[in-house]
């Protein structure tokens, strides 16, 4: 699908399997998330600008290069909290937005109940993390109301998405890359993704 990315590296693959394994407690369920997410944020920021500065290391001056924007992280919540250690623990400079969603059970809907984004935003890269792409109505949400506060340059990270939700956020913002470890078969009539890994924001906090 254009504008999907799925990530295919060895690590990532093994992680996501023990990731969808039912017998993973919820402890290492959200040790391999931080893990997981780790390991695609290389991928997801491989394009990203950089720019040269000037440093002295212990033996001359020098040029050397980095990230030229800063970056911030929008999670939303609840189960994208389990993906934000991951990710600052690389970038630990970014700072941290939250969407709070929750999907109506009969509609499957998004229903919104807070919204808090980093001052500078719209000065920023722009990295929006769900552990999941069901329906994709989250995750388009989500988008919209990052665009509304002045972020333009933006990339949405999951673990696992359908193809339905794929789709979905696609129509709603075409510009909006997608990066993902799997592309799984599809949704049950619940709005669950098939295979997936269940819910993630249970399994990540122990609820169920």
């Amino acid at each position: 699908m254009n504008g999907l990315n799925v990530i295919q590296h060895p690590l990532i693959q093994h992680k996501l399997t023990l990731l969808r394994d039912k017998n993973t407690g919820h402890m290492d369920f959200r040790r391999l998330t931080k893990e997981l997410t780790g390991f695609m944020l290389y991928e997801v920021m491989k394009d990203y600008p950089l720019q040269e500065i000037e440093i002295e290391t212990p033996l001359m001056k020098t040029r050397s290069q980095v990230l030229a924007r800063e970056i911030s992280l929008v999670m939303i919540l609840r189960a994208g909290l389990g993906m934000v250690d991951g990710l600052l623990e690389l970038v630990a400079s970014a700072r941290v937005g939250h969407i709070g969603l929750y999907r109506d059970e009969k509609t499957l809907k998004p229903v919104e109940y807070y919204v808090k984004m980093p001052a500078n935003l719209p000065k920023t890269e722009v990295i929006i993390a769900d552990p999941m792409l069901a329906t994709g109505g989250s995750a388009a949400h989500a988008v919209s109301l990052v665009k509304k506060a002045g972020g333009s340059e933006i990339k949405f990270v999951c673990m696992v998405a359908a193809p339905e939700g794929v789709q979905t956020l696609r129509r709603a913002h075409p510009d909006v890359p997608i990066y993902t470890a799997a592309l799984d078969d599809k949704l049950n009539g619940d709005g669950y993704i098939l295979p997936g890994l269940g819910d993630a924001g249970d399994r990540l906090f122990g609820t169920k």
